[in-house]
């Protein structure tokens, strides 16, 4: 592929998903966050396997980033309980991925995306109408 087509090609990526993210619901904006830290945590450790410090840097950096936004979605509101283990496990994810890029541990990497698949299974059996129920409530109650 040339150049310009592969420019053309992430530029088309891009806007595919940024056409996805504006149109999701917020139940699906996780889904994507989800679904990009696992696919970064595989890029991060292809670069830790290659010795790239420079972009297992930026890859690791840009997972504990997602993983932030997913702390940071959480509605302390709804379950207490469940909202604050939710915000440990994230903590110990950034902890573990902090860890990871210090010691070049492929094996943190590979608790972490564990840990992401297991909740991303967990996000992803609940119902899509469940969750627009939830929003919707949510809204009103606003």
């Amino acid at each position: 592929m040339s150049y310009s087509a592969g420019r053309a090609t992430q530029a088309y990526a891009s806007v595919g998903a940024q056409s996805q993210v504006s149109a999701a619901s917020p139940h699906r904006l996780i889904q994507l966050l989800m679904d990009g830290a696992l696919d970064r945590l595989s890029v991060a450790k292809g670069y830790m396997q290659r010795k790239d410090v420079q972009r297992k840097i930026v890859a690791i950096d840009r997972i504990m980033s997602i993983v932030d936004g997913l702390r940071m979605s959480l509605d302390h509101s709804v379950n207490a309980e469940m909202t604050e283990n939710l915000e440990n496990l994230y903590d110990y994810m950034n902890r573990r991925l902090l860890l990871a890029n210090i010691n070049n541990d492929e094996d943190a990497l590979d608790e972490v995306a564990s840990l992401l698949k297991e909740l991303k299974e967990a996000w992803d059996a609940i119902p899509m109408a469940a969750s627009e129920a939830t929003a919707n409530y949510q809204a009103e109650t606003v």
